[in-house]
């Protein structure tokens, strides 16, 4: 199997380490597999790809889409270095308001896959970084949500030691207390 996937402390968020096939010209992995994804909890559908470029220090997130447009994602950092959050926002889940922190990088090409239902962030460590994701739904402006990042409630531990770089959209944000939870 080209992939070891790697339970997290929250059920259904999975760190997913493709087997990498290297030599002097480079190397070869698979990215996804929809077989063995299945194989292993992952029946999602994807219907959109995306890819983001941010420079160091940038933080994005905490954002999701509210139903019925939510949607589970990929994620993947192919240059430099991030650390990746989902938070648990199903009320009725036993970890909700728990996340996970992963480091991803170029150097691990771990992927990490963020079931419906969570928020999703990262901060930017390296000079800059590109991620790339798919999604099982499309983006849709009226159903796009979001938590700021720091919310006393989520308590997020981002391992960061410097202020980030927010838009202005993400420092405005609403706390989860603020959030109506019935669109999750």
């Amino acid at each position: 199997m080209p992939f070891e996937f790697e339970k997290q402390n929250i059920k259904d968020v999975i760190l997913i380490k493709p087997k990498v096939f290297g030599d002097n010209r480079g190397f070869f992995l698979e990215s996804y597999k929809k077989s063995d994804f299945e194989a292993n909890g992952i029946s999602v559908e994807f219907n959109q790809d995306n890819h983001s470029k941010s420079s160091k220090h940038v933080l994005r997130g905490l954002h999701y889409q509210a139903n019925p447009y939510s949607q589970a994602k990929l994620v993947r950092c192919v240059r430099g270095r991030i650390y990746d959050i989902a938070v648990d926002l199903r009320k009725e889940s036993e970890t909700y308001k728990k996340y996970v922190k992963v480091k991803l990088s170029e150097e691990n090409k771990c992927m990490l896959f963020i079931p419906q239902g969570f928020a999703h962030g990262f901060v930017v460590l390296s000079d800059e970084a590109e991620i790339i994701y798919k999604a099982s739904g499309e983006y849709n402006p009226e159903a796009d949500r979001g938590v700021f990042w720091k919310d006393k409630d989520l308590n997020i531990n981002w391992g960061i030691d410097f202020e980030p770089i927010l838009s202005l959209k993400d420092q405005n944000l609403p706390c989860l207390s603020e959030v109506n939870l019935e669109e999750i």
